[in-house]
């Protein structure tokens, strides 16, 4: 079946990509929109991988504060190029991430950036409490880390669930940022304040 130009303008649209890159993922995906867009975003994370050692050296620091002035986030949000880091894209995904972490308070950027003894500390915190509830010893060291997953979601920024879209995690929104865009993103650091704190 041909694919129209209609086609792979609605894909374009829906995902950023290249005219080319659409029409292929198209003809490869038999016309199939939404198999198309998942093919995409493979390619776009995959090659995005590739460029994760590449430098970062340019970037914009964002604000943003709550309605009433009562809390405020600002966050730094690097990339390759002055080029793009004066992209809508760029300033848009550096805003909402301002945003995510007004709203959510993560404590920490990535799950790296954890310190180890903070995380064995919750392990054992999470340990105690699965005997506590009575779980059988073998089931414990599962059940702690499904709920050590939990505690990463809340606490680290990239783990979060997006709060325009709890479905998806804020990696998600930078993954797909860094594929339209096609350079690394990195999410530097951030810091919030709240009033009386």
């Amino acid at each position: 079946m041909p694919i129209t130009a209609a086609q792979v303008n609605e894909l374009r649209q829906l995902t950023g990509c290249g005219m080319m890159d659409c029409k292929r993922a198209l003809e490869e995906t038999g016309g199939d929109v939404d198999a198309a867009i998942r093919l995409l975003r493979e390619r776009g994370i995959a090659s995005a991988a590739k460029r994760a050692g590449r430098a970062t050296g340019e970037g914009v620091i964002d604000t943003y504060v709550h309605a009433g002035g009562k809390i405020a986030a600002m966050v730094e949000l690097n990339c390759e190029t002055d080029f793009v880091s004066r992209t809508d894209d760029f300033r848009n995904l550096a805003h909402e991430l301002a945003m995510q972490v007004a709203a959510t308070n993560p404590q920490w950027v990535r799950r790296e950036d954890v310190p180890a003894e903070v995380i064995e500390q919750e392990r054992e915190i999470l340990r105690q409490r699965a005997l506590h509830d009575g779980e059988p010893e073998a089931k414990i060291p599962r059940i702690v880390e499904g709920r050590l997953t939990k505690f990463f979601a809340e606490t680290v920024l990239l783990e979060q669930p997006y709060i325009r879209d709890p479905k998806r995690k804020v990696q998600d929104l930078v993954d797909d940022v860094r594929a339209r865009l096609g350079e690394n993103i990195v999410v530097r650091r951030f810091v919030r304040w709240q009033l009386g704190e």
